[in-house]
């Protein structure tokens, strides 16, 4: 079936293509406008008891540590003679001295954000992730600038931060070089380097007058960071020996703190808090909301501290808390926002003004963390100000929204006293029980108004989700009508013309209402520029189909149309869940595979095609068998070996076809590029064994390894784009491309990543040949009577080109390949999916966007080849270019939209972080792959098309 011919001009085409790019980048931000937004705010009253029950705190982070490796019995069994105890001494504090716990982390579980949460009481906002981490992206509060001093010891990634936003030189701090975080080393050295600051402190404090008296005033913190655990953990992985070994240096280092501050102070007044900021999931990774990335230790003991408390009934102990052996004590879980309530609360300093955190002791059903020396007027108290803290963030947030939004509708709690201030008569009868030494009936009424008050600051920063959810839709349904219509439906038109004055009047008008609205409410900015693309989208798609739509759809048959339409819809659902069901990507290979030939292809193409046949379906059933592979690998060197030996094999055996293809001047060129691109393969596989050998064996990663891979895969990436041949046949240049980019694949790869790159690029150069040849006998071409276009190899123009409903499942074909070349090598959309043991042969010092850097460059070789592909495939059928992509980008929002409204902020932060991770990731596969079809059209430009014109015939 043959649609109406279209009349916009190829340049029409590029302007949809970057409008649509521009677009989709920019939506990317309504994810984290509607559900994510920054809970910093100022003007607030900062609130505090004024005295704590410890003189001083101690603050130990033991950075990428997972709660159940530290606090089980027997965690390490895989290891032989591993101990009982990995960490006898916080072992013994759990038993004898002190309470414990899992603090629950939030996404992104990095130690940025983990750190702001631990110390600052605050859930940071996730664009900081743009930033590394690093740099302060908002100014907050910290426990740290409302001690008396605090002094650091640690990271260079971390201290800074704090000691930036730290009033008065409050902050000190003694970090080592970056270059000290080297990947390849014991990363014990790091945290025993903390150690050895601490002793010199106080050393030197025992010679200098100034300080001896400065270190010993009340509200004092000392901050341990120790980093050696996550570098550890993404070098050998959680269940190694050298991570076991890392938690037995952490844990002498916790005992012999304790001591030394024993002996110092000669005093009992400290109190001490160990955690992590988040923990690490198998293969070493973290950043996500995977569960063993969110659930971290806590350890609390010191001045100020209840002791071991019997488990409660009903238990406190889960399943996962099974193994730790510790049935008969109780397990006291907090959020991690809430340790900076608690060490506020422990040292008596003023508690951060963002702090979202709850004490553990404000329930009074449940035991917290404190001592109750006074019969719970303390604990009374403390719960008062925890209330006070959080009321003050909706109060300003509440007044801020009151003279801005028209038709404010205040959260409903607060909604029940209009002209009074916002939970005013809660504090006060909360102080009226506390006077009246109601002490539980206190901190209830506190529980309460802090549950209330978080409700209402959550109502408050997502008071513009239904607005920003109904911009979206139309934006996204704007998008897909108007790059259908810009396809199919001719752009000039004299009724159009003048039924589209009106459509422009009311555009115009849409858009200054909102404008005026988002003025008058101080919106952000980022609403102004969301709206203009949906009113943009619908008055270009009216203009185009006013009296368009009879001539359009004549001579379709309804039917076939909407079944069609409902295949296509399901299958992109389809795509959706395979999100999370990563073998749907089999089962999408084993229809294209088998289904699709067997049920769809002509009689005659498969009679006379059946090799052709044979290889397409080969093809795609071993493509087929990557997702299935579990996405926790190991590494492995045979398997890598024999990914390299495939694509060799695989390099010579098209090297041999192709060359034949070539003119005779082009052939000893072409010769020389291959042997070379071989050479290469063969050096980086020999490198890579070296590499892997020495980094295994903890010899670190000699100088010579690390020069050589990065020359091989600079000179081999580079090398297709610098040795060209001067009439190179589409197939050449793909092959070179396949050569160029297989050392990557090698000195990047983990385990069957070389052989998922060879076995998905070979399915995709067949995917051209079946496409050219049904569409050949579809449409009976005989292209040889255009002699003229055959020769200058032209494919043909918007003038020409009438779409075809072929052309609908060839994109939905692209897409599910854009889809596949992501997941394929066992990526799951988030970021622990990313293995980093191969970046180290390359990068063995801290590094992380340049570490990024390598592994998003491993990513976009299969995409080099889809989009040499996808060109070949344009060329072939003798489409514009982009014009197969257009309608898959049109198609791809049917997903984007699915994956929008599955975005949670609620639930586990695995949920959390899934849904963000794969809208995010539908949107951004897309634009990528939309940049990578750009360079695929300029890669393929000057190849003789003569071969792209022909139909081949077996």
């Amino acid at each position: 079936m043959t649609l109406p011919p279209p009349r916009p001009k190829e340049g029409g085409i590029l302007h949809l293509l970057l409008l649509g790019l521009v677009f989709h980048l920019v939506y990317i931000g309504t994810v984290f406008d509607c559900y994510f937004t920054s809970p910093v705010v100022n003007g607030m009253q900062r609130h505090g008891l004024g005295h704590g029950p410890a003189k001083r705190l101690v603050l130990i982070v033991a950075d990428g540590l997972r709660a159940d490796l530290v606090l089980s019995r027997k965690p390490f069994p895989m290891i032989p003679n591993s101990p009982d105890i990995v960490a006898p001494y916080l072992r013994e504090v759990m038993e004898k001295k002190g309470g414990f716990g899992v603090s629950h982390t939030r996404v992104p579980t990095e130690s940025r954000p983990g750190h702001v949460a631990l110390i600052g009481g605050m859930y940071e906002d996730v664009s900081a992730v743009t930033k590394g981490w690093k740099t302060n992206p908002v100014d907050f509060d910290s426990v740290f600038n409302r001690s008396s001093h605090t002094y650091s010891f640690g990271s260079p990634d971390i201290l800074p931060m704090f000691a930036q936003g730290a009033t008065d030189g409050k902050v000190d701090m003694w970090s080592y070089h970056e270059d000290e975080e080297d990947f390849t080393r014991d990363a014990t050295a790091l945290d025993t380097w903390v150690l050895d600051q601490l002793q010199t402190l106080f050393r030197n404090a025992s010679t200098d007058v100034t300080l001896n008296k400065q270190i010993r005033n009340d509200k004092t913190v000392f901050f341990l960071h120790l980093l050696g655990l996550d570098t550890t953990g993404h070098s050998y992985r959680p269940f190694s020996k050298e991570y076991m070994n890392n938690i037995q240096v952490v844990d002498d280092i916790v005992r012999q703190t304790e001591s030394l501050f024993s002996s110092f102070y000669n005093d009992s007044e400290t109190a001490f808090v160990f955690t992590a900021d988040h923990g690490m999931s198998k293969i070493g990774n973290h950043g996500d909301g995977d569960p063993d990335s969110t659930r971290t230790p806590l350890i609390v003991w010191g001045k100020g501290v209840r002791g071991p408390t019997p488990d409660t009934i009903p238990s406190s102990h889960d399943d996962y808390s099974i193994p730790w052996d510790l049935m008969h004590l109780l397990r006291r879980d907090v959020e991690q926002a809430d340790v900076a309530a608690l060490m506020a609360a422990l040292v008596g300093v003023d508690w951060p003004v963002n702090s979202v955190g709850v004490l553990p002791d404000v329930d009074h059903r449940r035991p917290g963390y404190l001592v109750d020396a006074d019969g719970g007027k303390t604990k009374a108290e403390l719960a008062l100000v925890n209330a006070k803290v959080v009321l003050e963030h909706y109060r300003v947030k509440h007044e801020n929204k009151k003279q801005h939004a028209l038709f404010y509708k205040p959260y409903s709690y607060f909604a029940r006293e209009p002209d009074s201030v916002p939970g005013q008569s809660d504090t006060a009868q909360i102080e009226d029980l506390i006077s009246q030494r109601q002490y539980d009936d206190a901190r209830e009424a506190a529980s309460r108004l802090i549950k209330n008050s978080l409700e209402g600051l959550r109502y408050l920063e997502t008071y513009d989700r239904t607005l920003i959810g109904a911009i979206v839709v139309a934006a996204y349904l704007g998008w897909i009508v108007y790059g259908a219509s810009a396809i199919l439906i001719p752009s000039t038109n004299a009724v159009a013309a003048k039924r589209g004055n009106i459509v422009d009047i009311l555009a115009v008008s849409l858009l200054v209402i909102f404008w005026t609205l988002f003025a008058v409410q101080k919106a952000k900015f980022t609403l102004y520029l969301y709206v203009v693309f949906p009113i943009y989208f619908w008055r270009q798609a009216l203009n185009r189909s006013i009296g368009q739509l009879s001539t359009l759809f004549s001579g379709i048959s309804y039917v076939d149309l909407i079944v069609k339409g409902i295949v296509v819809i399901t299958t992109l659902e389809g795509m959706v869940l395979a999100y999370t069901h990563r073998s749907i990507w089999s089962v999408g290979f084993v229809v294209m595979g088998l289904v699709w030939p067997s049920v769809f292809w002509p009689k005659e193409v498969r009679s006379q095609h059946l090799q052709l046949l044979g290889a397409w379906s080969l093809t795609c059933l071993g493509t087929a068998i990557f997702p299935l592979l579990d996405v926790n690998k190991q590494e492995s060197v045979p398997t890598l070996l024999a990914g390299g030996v495939c694509m060799l094999v695989g390099g010579l055996g098209g090297a041999k076809i192709v060359i034949l293809q070539l003119e005779q001047s082009q052939r000893s060129m072409f010769r020389k590029i291959i042997i070379l691109q071989i050479g290469l393969l063969l050096a980086s596989m020999i490198v890579t064994v070296s590499s892997v050998s020495n980094l295994s064996q903890k010899r670190g990663l000699p100088i010579l390894n690390q020069i050589a891979g990065w020359i091989l895969l600079v000179i081999a990436s580079a090398l297709p784009f610098v040795l060209r041949l001067s009439k190179p046949t589409p197939e050449s240049r793909i092959l070179t491309f396949f050569l160029g980019f297989s050392v990557c694949f090698v000195i990047l790869s983990i385990s069957s990543e070389g052989l998922f790159y060879f076995s998905y690029s070979f399915t995709l150069f067949i995917w051209t040949e079946v496409e050219t040849v049904l569409r050949a006998q579809k449409h009976r071409i005989q292209l040889k009577q255009d002699d003229n276009k055959a020769e200058t190899g032209l494919a043909a123009t918007m003038e020409e080109y009438r779409p075809q409903m072929d052309d609908l499942r060839i994109a939905v074909f692209f897409l599910f390949f854009v889809q596949v070349g992501f997941f394929g090598t066992g990526n799951v959309a988030s970021i622990s999916s990313f293995y980093l043991e191969p970046v180290y042969r390359l990068v063995p010092i801290f590094s992380p966007f340049l570490m990024a850097a390598l592994l998003i460059f491993k990513i976009v070789a299969p995409y080099i080849i889809l989009s040499s592909v996808f060109a070949l495939l344009n060329a072939r059928l003798h489409l514009p270019p982009f014009s197969l992509f257009l309608v898959a980008l049109t198609l791809t929002d049917v997903m984007t939209m699915t994956f929008f409204f599955k975005v949670t902020d609620t639930g586990s932060w695995l949920e959390i972080g899934q849904t963000i991770s794969f809208f995010c990731v539908s949107s951004l596969l897309l634009v990528w792959s939309a940049g990578i079809c750009a360079i695929g059209e300029v890669l393929m430009s000057n190849t003789t098309m003569h071969r792209l014109s022909k139909v081949k015939q077996s």
